[in-house]
């Protein structure tokens, strides 16, 4: 009799140390956290590739490679890599992998498309560091591509990254202006539904964060920049990959959402990300800005 009791007990404990294990896996999967950025942690190599694959089963359809990879010069406690794509201007696909004590990380998909597209990948690549004393610190860096299918019953099927010649040039700027024109209406709306002033900010779409690897934001250092960048893609995994929440605490899926507008505060005081959900919903994401040095 005592040994069953035993024996039951020691099932129940075991049942909870899972659980108690299970949890803590979901909140580090579920998180992205700033930490102070090491300079003497590099990543060896981040890379963000789209190539076209041909056609697809359906007639109309063709097939666009996406891929992801990244390797840091040592294993991490925590090493994540999250990536959007957005054709013509919206989400229509999402990757997301982390793994603990590693260095690499490695994970693609193939996305059906159609019609003459614009597609563009932004991934950014996270590394979680604890080191002695119970220090923790962060290794960041961005990888992009973006790529130009052309699917027309006048041509074969093609893709290009930077036209050459006039046919290519014409293309991209048919579908440069049409993609424009959409997020512009989308974030005008966002704007006027939260009375935010252009004029107090200084701004760029999500998909051209990846040049702040090599420049700072205005007015600020590359040591800040790293930071703001950090806290930033912090909210956005939070508030945007895995759902938009609204104020109810309802989630939105963010797929066919817009493309986020980044607006940096002139008085370097805060941030703002505005983009429209599939529904036609705007949404404002707002963060503080402090500078440690």
């Amino acid at each position: 009799m005592k040994k069953n009791i035993f024996t039951a007990i020691m099932m129940v404990l075991v049942m909870v140390v899972i659980y108690i294990y299970s949890l803590n896996g979901n909140s580090v999967r579920e998180s992205i956290t700033y930490f102070p950025i090491d300079p003497s942690i590099t990543y060896d190599s981040t890379n963000t590739t789209l190539t076209l694959l041909g056609k697809g089963k359906e007639k109309d359809d063709y097939l666009v490679n996406w891929a992801i990879s990244s390797s840091l010069d040592r294993k991490a406690y925590l090493r994540q890599d999250v990536g959007l794509l957005y054709v013509n201007g919206r989400l229509k696909g999402k990757l997301g992998d982390w793994k603990q004590n590693t260095d690499t990380l490695s994970q693609e998909i193939e996305v059906v498309g159609k019609d003459s597209s614009l597609f563009q990948a932004i991934t950014f690549h996270h590394s979680e560091i604890h080191m002695k004393h119970d220090e923790i610190f962060s290794a960041q860096q961005l990888s992009a591509d973006q790529l130009y299918v052309i699917d027309s019953s006048f041509s074969p099927l093609r893709a290009f990254r930077v036209p050459v010649g006039k046919e290519e040039l014409e293309w991209k700027s048919t579908i440069d202006n049409m993609t424009r024109k959409q997020l512009q209406s989308s974030w005008s709306k966002a704007m006027e539904a939260y009375s935010i002033n252009r004029k107090d900010y200084s701004s760029f779409p999500l998909t051209e964060i990846i040049r702040f690897n090599e420049e700072p934001l205005p007015g600020f250092s590359t040591y800040d920049t790293q930071k703001i960048i950090g806290n930033l893609w912090e909210g956005i995994y939070k508030n945007y990959f895995l759902g938009i929440k609204k104020g109810d605490q309802t989630i939105i899926n963010p797929f066919n959402s817009s493309v986020p507008l980044i607006l940096v505060a002139n008085d370097k005081s805060h941030l703002l990300v505005v983009f429209e959900a599939s529904t036609g919903e705007p949404f404002l994401l707002r963060q503080q800005i402090t500078t440690d040095r």
